[in-house]
């Protein structure tokens, strides 16, 4: 008679727990949103046709193909200019709130945080912003220039005549622009995690072969793009990335790396 009440409180405690945790999460997910709809509103100005920056205008000059005929852009959808747009706004967004958006992800999947683990994600914060625009400008400079150029130029046949969906370029160049920020934010992560003694830079280090395998499957699936040129240029610096991340976790202080198991 005592053992079933027993085993309905455990189960209704592993409820509550459960609970607790998706209430978190929901909690998490609300802040993050948050911060990606207020940067989406500087992103909305930034798209504008008549606003001040004129964002698409940009892009389009940046990496669409130089076409004297006729404009190297079309719009085929009713729709198409609207939502494309909107996208980019909500690309700007997420840039822009990626401070946001690492640190509730950070506070949920490393709960218990102690006060000088939560002073090291606050501090880390500007970093991972640097870091992200840094990925952005290499996108900007050198990856998607030299895939857009290799994807339209692939052939060379006069009987083909290369003019990009606005929806279809914009989703192409915005993509690249993002997988690269993402992928900047390595050395940062690799930090964090030696930090809270997850890994060690040693353990880094002996992985490294198989760390070079891993990073060239990994740009190989988030390539959106699927060129071999794009995926050496993605593959190339994560790996970089990779090293940076273990001289960064050199630095970590050894009494750190002894406190927690």
């Amino acid at each position: 008679m005592t053992t079933k009440p027993a085993r309905t409180d455990e189960a209704g405690e592993a409820s509550m727990t459960l609970i607790e945790h998706l209430i978190e999460l929901r909690s998490r997910i609300i802040k993050a949103g948050i911060g990606v709809l207020i940067g989406m509103v500087v992103g909305f100005i930034a798209v504008w046709p008549q606003g001040p920056i004129k964002l698409i205008d940009i892009l389009i000059l940046t990496f669409a193909p130089v076409n004297e005929r006729f404009a190297p852009i079309q719009s085929v959808g009713t729709t198409e200019q609207f939502t494309s747009y909107m996208k980019v706004a909500l690309l700007v967004g997420v840039i822009l709130a990626m401070p946001v958006i690492v640190y509730q992800l950070l506070a949920f999947i490393i709960p218990g945080l102690t006060a000088s683990e939560k002073r090291l994600i606050f501090r880390a914060l500007p970093f991972v912003t640097f870091f992200f625009l840094a990925g952005i400008a290499f996108g900007w400079f050198v990856t998607t220039p030299v895939a857009i150029r290799f994807l339209i130029g692939f052939s060379d046949s006069p009987l083909i005549q290369t003019q990009p969906t606005l929806s279809d370029f914009l989703e192409t160049v915005s993509m690249l622009l993002l997988i690269n920020g993402i992928v900047f934010e390595l050395p940062i992560i690799i930090y964090v995690l030696a930090y809270l003694n997850v890994t060690t830079a040693k353990q880094l280090a002996s992985y490294r072969r198989y760390a070079l395998v891993i990073v060239v499957i990994i740009a190989a699936f988030i390539t959106p793009t699927g060129d071999p040129v794009n995926l050496i240029l993605l593959a190339l610096p994560m790996y970089l990335l990779y090293e940076v991340g273990i001289i960064l976790a050199r630095f970590v202080p050894h009494q750190t790396q002894t406190r927690r198991v």
